[in-house]
């Protein structure tokens, strides 16, 4: 099976950062601990963008994606995230050509 990907950007609300981020790590604690099909779960800050997040996942497969989905850690993301983010875009993503983690296959 393909893999499956996602990009997110997420616009916080004025002051949300640190919150924003603690909540994150807490999720990313169950991701790891949880979520063998969640082959990359990287959040990052954007520099000059203070209110700006953004994530690149990748799963072994869409299965991964929604047992990734299912879990009380990230349903509990889902439910908070509002208080925090003024924005979400996401884009599903087609993967074509590039260099992978180990034991990832194109």
């Amino acid at each position: 099976m393909a893999n499956f990907a996602l990009f997110v950007r997420f616009t916080l609300r004025d002051g949300a950062g640190e919150a924003f981020d603690a909540l994150m790590q807490e999720t990313t604690a169950g991701i790891r601990a949880h979520e063998p099909g969640t082959l990359v779960y990287a959040c990052q800050t954007v520099e000059g963008a203070p209110n700006e997040r953004v994530f690149f996942e990748l799963y072994a497969d869409h299965a991964a994606f929604e047992e990734h989905e299912r879990q009380p850690h990230t349903r509990h993301f889902l439910a908070e995230r509002a208080k925090y983010v003024e924005k979400t875009e996401v884009h599903r993503l087609q993967p074509y050509a590039g260099k992978y983690p180990t034991g990832v296959q194109e």
